[in-house]
C-alpha cells in the first residue's frame, strides 16, 4: 500500500510540475527583458521588441548628431533600430496631425514643453510615465512638462537666457544700474556702437524685467494656471513696462533692431552687453574668444533677481505609436545621465539633470554655468493652450511701448485682447 501511494504521490509532483514549467519560463523571459535606460538590471514587464522605432528630431545638425550618437548605441544594447527623421521642431505638430493618423507617424516627437497643452487637448501625445527617474530631473522641468496632473515629455534640454559681456570693454556686471551705466557711457548710434543690446520688443525676452516686479501670465496656485486671471497690467507690469520704454527714449536700443544686426555688432566687439540665450555662445565664442563672459541677469533696482521665462524641449509619445513602452525606455535612455552629458558635449545643450548641473564639465564651465544658474530664478513658460493667445497682443503692446505710446493704456488694452482671445478661442 505503501509503495502505490508513493507512486501516487510522484504523479502528482510531476504533474504539478509539468503544469508550472511554461509559467516559470515566461516569468525567467520577463526578467531577461529588462529596460536598458538606465543601465540597471529590474525586472520589467516589457513587451516584444519591435524591429525598429522612429523619433522626429529637430532639424538641426548638431542635434541630429547627438541624437544619432546615442541612439546608435541604444541599437547596439537592444537590436532596436532607431530612425532618425530630421523635421524642424515647430512643424513637427501639425506634420503629426496628418501623419499620425495614417499611420506613418513617429514613436517619439520633440517638443518645447509650452506646446503641451494644445497637444494633449489635440490627442497627439500621450503622457510618460517617469515614476522610476522622475527624482533625476530637476524640479523646473517636472514642472515645465506637467499638465493635468501627468508628465508628457521626458526632459532633454533646459534653457534660458543671460547676460552676455564683452570683457574687454567692460567689467561683469551685477545690476540694472551697471547695465544702464554701461550704456549710457558706451552708446553712440552714429557709429553703431552700443553699451546694452536686447530684443526689447519680444515679450520672451522682456518677461523678466515685467516678473520681477511682480507680473505674471496667469495666475498659478503651485498646481493650475487660472487664465482668468492675467497679471500683466498690474502695477508691475507697468513698472516693467517704463523701464522698457526708458530704454528707447534713450536711443539705447534703436527701433529698428534685428536679432542679426544685433548678433553682428556683439561680435564685431561693437557691444558692450547683450541679453540673449546660450544657442549663441558658440558663435559668440568664435567672434570673441576669450573676451566672451556670460553672468546671470542683473539684479533690478528692487533687489529682485529677474524671473526669465526657462524652455523646456523634451522627448513626447506619440499617440499613434504602436511600440509605447519601448519608446518610452528610448526616451529614458536619450535623457539619462551619461547620454545627458554626450547630447551636452555636442549639441551645447543643457539637460535638466540634478547630475547633470552638479557636473564639473557644466559647473566649472564660466559660460554655461551662469544659464544653469538663471534656471533657479526663472519660471517655466505656462503651457496650458491658452498661452498661444498671449504672444500676439503683448508683442504688440511692446512695439507701441518702444515707438512712446503711453504705457498704462497699451497694456490695459494687450490683456482686454489676451482675455478676448482666450474666450474666442475656447482654449482652457
Amino acid at each position: 500500500m505503501k509503495k502505490w501511494l508513493g507512486l501516487l504521490v510522484a504523479l502528482v509532483l510531476f504533474v504539478v510540475l509539468a503544469a508550472c514549467g511554461p509559467d516559470e519560463a515566461k516569468e525567467s523571459d520577463k526578467k531577461d527583458s529588462t529596460s536598458p535606460n538606465s543601465g540597471e538590471s529590474a525586472e520589467s514587464s516589457m513587451p516584444e521588441k519591435p524591429e525598429s522605432l522612429t523619433i522626429w528630431v529637430n532639424a538641426e545638425e548638431k542635434q541630429e548628431q547627438a541624437v544619432k550618437q546615442i541612439t546608435d548605441k541604444y541599437t547596439e544594447e537592444t537590436g532596436i533600430a532607431v530612425e532618425l527623421v530630421p523635421i524642424n521642431m515647430l512643424d513637427q505638430v501639425e506634420k503629426l496631425d496628418v501623419e499620425g493618423p495614417a499611420g506613418n507617424g513617429p514613436d517619439i516627437i520633440f517638443q518645447p514643453h509650452d506646446r503641451i497643452g494644445d497637444l494633449a487637448m489635440r490627442g497627439l501625445v500621450d503622457p510618460v510615465d517617469l515614476s522610476d527617474v522622475e527624482s533625476e530631473y530637476t524640479d523646473i522641468a517636472l514642472e515645465a512638462v506637467t499638465y493635468d496632473g501627468d508628465y508628457w515629455g521626458a526632459p532633454a534640454v533646459m534653457e534660458t537666457y543671460a547676460m552676455y559681456y564683452n570683457k574687454s570693454l567692460v567689467d561683469a556686471p551685477e545690476t540694472m544700474e551697471d547695465i544702464m551705466s554701461v550704456a549710457a557711457d558706451f552708446t553712440d548710434a552714429s557709429q553703431d556702437k552700443y553699451g546694452f543690446l536686447m530684443e526689447a520688443a519680444n515679450f520672451y525676452f522682456v518677461y523678466p524685467f515685467f516678473s520681477g516686479y511682480g507680473a505674471y501670465v496667469f495666475a498659478n496656485d503651485g498646481e493650475n494656471y487660472d487664465i482668468a486671471d492675467v497679471g500683466l497690467a498690474n502695477d508691475g507690469a507697468k513698472e516693467g513696462g517704463d523701464l522698457v520704454q526708458s530704454w528707447f527714449n534713450n536711443g539705447y536700443i534703436p527701433q529698428d533692431l534685428t536679432p542679426d544686426i544685433m548678433n553682428g555688432l556683439f561680435k564685431e566687439g561693437k557691444v558692450a552687453t547683450v541679453l540673449n540665450g546660450p544657442w549663441m555662445v558658440r558663435e559668440y565664442q568664435e567672434a570673441l574668444g576669450e573676451d566672451l563672459g556670460v553672468v546671470p541677469l542683473p539684479l533690478l533696482d528692487n533687489g529682485e533677481n529677474p524671473k526669465s521665462f526657462v524652455g523646456v524641449k523634451s522627448y513626447m509619445l506619440s499617440y499613434y505609436s504602436d511600440n509605447k513602452e519601448w519608446a518610452t525606455d528610448l526616451m529614458k535612455y536619450i535623457t539619462n545621465e551619461e547620454n545627458a552629458m554626450v547630447y551636452y558635449e555636442v549639441a551645447g545643450e543643457i539637460p535638466p539633470r540634478h547630475d547633470a548641473i552638479e557636473n564639473p564639465i557644466i559647473a566649472d564651465d564660466e559660460i554655461y554655468s551662469a544659464f544653469a544658474e538663471q534656471t533657479n530664478y526663472g519660471e517655466p513658460m505656462p503651457n496650458v493652450p491658452a498661452m498661444q493667445q498671449v504672444w500676439d497682443p503683448i508683442n504688440n503692446a511692446l512695439n507701441f511701448i518702444s515707438k512712446g505710446e503711453p504705457v498704462d493704456e497699451v497694456m490695459d488694452e494687450a490683456v482686454e485682447m489676451i482675455l478676448s482671445n482666450i474666450e474666442a478661442s475656447g482654449a482652457n
